[in-house]
């Protein structure tokens, strides 16, 4: 599991990268929107960030005073770095279909498919709440699927089955093709587990 010192040596990185760029022209690829030249408006899952550039500094507009995590800040300078040619194709993979993810299958089993199922695999309703919170909309698979747009490139599909005498409940995570050009394949880990937590407070 990366350390938080990991987190900080890959911002400073990431921003060593993009800090030539304005916040138009970072706006322009990302479907971010752009105040001005210098600042970043972010909609991320149900909060709203301020990234300043060139430093990147990051404030909550949605609760002001509060700290941004490093994990998020991360993903989202990742996604900043993306290939934006790799538009959604609407052609939906499991996780271990990207590219290089094979390695990572495990861990993002643990970290979102499994909590996903613990929390809703019985509570299609509690998923259905929150999934209404975060704007996520139904897809026509499985017992119950809703689709998820939690970066502006890269939209996420949740899928849940229930279960019943003779199966337990069941559940995965889908990714347009696209998204492994985008973010690595453990930066697309951590979105899907961002996104099952996020869901999981959104329900109570």
């Amino acid at each position: 599991m990366a350390r938080v010192d990991d987190y900080i040596e890959a911002k400073r990185l990431a921003v060593k990268d993009l800090c030539a760029y304005t916040a138009r022209e970072m706006a322009d690829h990302s479907g971010f929107a752009a105040k001005d030249e210098r600042t970043l408006r972010v909609p991320f899952l149900n909060r709203v960030y301020k990234v300043e550039l060139p430093e990147f500094t990051y404030k909550d507009e949605t609760d002001p005073g509060k700290e941004v995590p490093i994990q998020e800040q991360v993903i989202l300078l990742h996604y900043l770095q993306g290939d934006f040619d790799a538009l959604p194709q609407e052609d939906w993979v499991a996780y271990r279909e990207i590219p290089g993810a094979g390695f990572y299958d495990s861990a993002f089993s643990k970290r979102a498919v499994v909590p996903l199922i613990r929390a809703f695999g019985n509570d299609p309703k509690g998923l259905a709440r929150a999934a209404e919170r975060l704007s996520g909309s139904r897809a026509p698979v499985g017992d119950h699927a809703w689709d998820f747009l939690p970066l502006p490139r890269v939209p996420v599909r949740m899928v849940l089955w229930e279960g019943d005498d003779e199966f337990p409940a069941n559940a995965n995570i889908l990714f347009d093709r696209s998204a492994g050009r985008i973010l690595s394949p453990e930066d697309l880990a951590w979105l899907a587990g961002m996104l099952v937590y996020r869901l999981m407070s959104l329900s109570r």
